[in-house]
């Protein structure tokens, strides 16, 4: 190739990269994640967890008029998904049902995912919610709850203690409160805490020998270590996340955020109040 031919040639390639390089240039990065998590006690308690209370009436006509005011306000957030407290291995059953409510086929029962979840994926034009729980990995206490019982006497009354107070402390916050005062404490960094520190008051029980409190900590950690992975995948760049579960969990699951340097929070504090 002679002197000309080459100048020619490598001209035009200039010509043909630097618009490539100059729109790539132009072009907006993708926002990281934003995630936020919104902690509820459950709607139609089963009645499983330790603290166990009588909960207010989520259908009557005030709770369903907050509710739906509620939905409306956390659309606003304008989330690309919505993660709900179910198994995976469900997810099928949950997309038929939100089709059939999303069509007018049904009504929603009494349960936080069909409450707050699906009326939000419906007002944000989303195709369904994401089961984004973990049933492989539970809190394995018992081993601990067996050691305490048979050789910690003190230990067991000042646990029957808490319990006890924090029943009564629910039973009576829920047949006195209105619902977003409600779903405002179970969002209160304070209760937060407070729910973290029932599995940190039994972190010690036989430190130096079978470790049965560190461990049963360690397996609701490691539950909600797996929940948080789920909510990594879901939440890639550019997508918007509304995080729907029990406080138990969202009480790890908004520190894990907040040490993610990918993912980025946003508060519901300020969605909450009607």
């Amino acid at each position: 190739m002679n002197a000309h031919r080459f100048f020619v040639a490598a001209l035009s390639a200039c010509l043909t990269t630097v618009p490539a390089l100059a729109a790539a240039a132009t072009q907006a990065p993708v926002a990281p994640a934003k995630v936020m998590m919104l902690g509820s006690f459950h709607f139609e308690n089963p009645g499983r967890d330790m603290v166990k209370f009588k909960v207010s009436d989520v259908m009557s006509k005030d709770n369903q008029a907050y509710l739906a005011g509620l939905a409306a306000r956390l659309a606003a957030f304008r989330p690309t998904d919505v993660l709900v407290e179910c198994d995976p291995s469900e997810q099928a059953k949950y997309d038929a049902a939100f089709a059939r409510y999303r069509d007018g086929q049904s009504t929603l029962p009494a349960n936080e995912t069909h409450q707050i979840g699906f009326r939000v994926a419906k007002a944000s034009g989303i195709a369904g919610v994401t089961c984004f729980d973990e049933g492989k990995i539970g809190w394995e206490a018992d081993p601990m709850f067996d050691y305490i019982k048979a050789n910690d006497p003190a230990m067991q009354a000042t646990m029957d203690a808490t319990f006890k107070a924090l029943s009564e402390r629910a039973d009576r916050e829920q047949s006195t409160l209105p619902l977003a005062e409600l779903l405002r404490l179970t969002n209160d960094p304070a209760r937060d805490r407070e729910n973290k520190n029932l599995y940190i008051s039994t972190n010690a029980v036989d430190a130096g020998g079978s470790f049965v409190g560190a461990d049963a900590a360690a397996s609701w950690w490691h539950r909600n270590f797996r929940m948080y992975a789920n909510v990594q995948k879901a939440a890639q760049p550019g997508h918007r996340l509304l995080v729907i579960a029990g406080s138990g969990h969202t009480a790890i699951l908004k520190d894990l955020l907040a040490i993610d340097m990918q993912r980025t929070a946003e508060d519901v504090n300020g969605y909450l109040a009607p």
